[in-house]
């Protein structure tokens, strides 16, 4: 079955709670799963996803525009987080583990990530 980021999106955000619950990597990987044929190996920190998500068939588009429907970003960590933080577009907002403000930009799930400018990642999947 192919990958289908419509319904790993809806996933997301049929799932995610409230407020932020620390499972960022694992709500984000099950939308993954959900989606269909895909498999991500999980790690011990989200901001470690980057390559098993690659290993699953995502590349990264990293600056190439706005992103898409299903897109995951990978975020490094910053002092106090230090798992980092991981998310998917469901094309309106950017979803965890609970449902981030911001937009498109609102990829960072606090001020404090804000403050720090941690690099991240953008994955697609082909």
């Amino acid at each position: 079955m192919p990958y289908n980021k419509n319904g790993a999106a809806q996933y997301a955000e049929t799932h995610a709670q409230s407020h932020a619950t620390g499972n960022c990597a694992r709500y984000v990987r099950q939308a993954i799963e959900y989606g269909g044929g895909i498999s991500v190996f999980t790690t011990n920190s989200a901001k470690d996803y980057g390559p098993k998500l690659v290993a699953a068939g995502f590349f990264d588009v990293t600056g190439t525009g706005y992103p898409q429907k299903g897109d995951v970003i990978v975020i490094q960590s910053i002092p106090g987080h230090p798992h980092g933080h991981m998310a998917m577009f469901t094309g309106s907002r950017w979803v965890s583990d609970y449902r981030q403000s911001g937009g498109v930009s609102g990829f960072y799930p606090r001020i404090t990530y804000q403050q720090f400018s941690p690099s991240y990642k953008i994955y697609r999947h082909n």
